[in-house]
């Protein structure tokens, strides 16, 4: 069974910074794309970036130029570094890893963004 365990959320202001860390237990990490997802009250989650296992990155617009999805498969450990962040960037972010027709996800952590 994958656990994927997330940190790093907060109360930040707008303009600041957050990075949030993904850890994950009982798979061969490194194998597997992983990705952030955000999830907005009333709103459905969205991606927000993903790396694939030789470290292809895909970002959504919103986030582009902004947010940075790194991995150290040492660490089993995915990271999404947010600068410059809006008040519109506040949701719940999940972690997810993709294996194909499944897909495991963490159980989120809140980034509230002040304006």
């Amino acid at each position: 069974q994958v656990q994927l365990v997330e940190s790093g959320g907060g109360l930040v202001q707008a303009g600041g910074s957050l990075r949030l860390s993904c850890t994950a237990s009982g798979n061969i990490f490194s194998m597997y794309a992983m990705g952030w997802y955000r999830q907005a009250p009333g709103k459905q989650r969205e991606l927000v970036a993903t790396i694939t296992s030789n470290r292809r990155t895909n970002y959504a617009d919103s986030a582009k130029g902004r947010f940075t999805i790194s991995r150290d498969n040492a660490k089993n450990t995915v990271y999404l570094q947010m600068n410059t962040l809006r008040p519109e960037d506040t949701a719940v972010y999940y972690c997810n890893q993709n294996r194909g027709p499944l897909n495991y996800w963490g159980q989120g952590t809140q980034v509230t963004v002040s304006s």
